[in-house]
């Protein structure tokens, strides 16, 4: 699926859930080397460890981060599976 980010540097979280495991997540814009380090240390992990650890973290003043929006994204597919 593809998540439409909003309050971050990245644009678009492409993400990609198997029976509750990151399979892949793709980020579009932000801050390349991070973004592709938080993918690579999600991938394989389930959805709920991920919320865990990720949700809620601010970037700056910003009320969100490119973290908490990949948290948003997978309750979306959570939300998604479920339908």
């Amino acid at each position: 699926m593809s998540y439409k980010t909003q309050g971050t540097c990245s644009t678009c979280i492409d993400v990609e859930v198997e029976n509750g495991i990151v399979k892949d997540v793709r980020y579009t814009g932000g801050c390349n080397g991070n973004l592709k380090g938080i993918s690579a240390l999600v991938k394989g992990m389930p959805v709920d460890e991920v919320v865990r650890r990720l949700d809620g973290i601010r970037c700056g003043n910003k009320e969100t981060s490119c973290p908490d929006q990949l948290c948003k994204a997978l309750r979306q597919c959570a939300l998604d599976e479920g339908r």
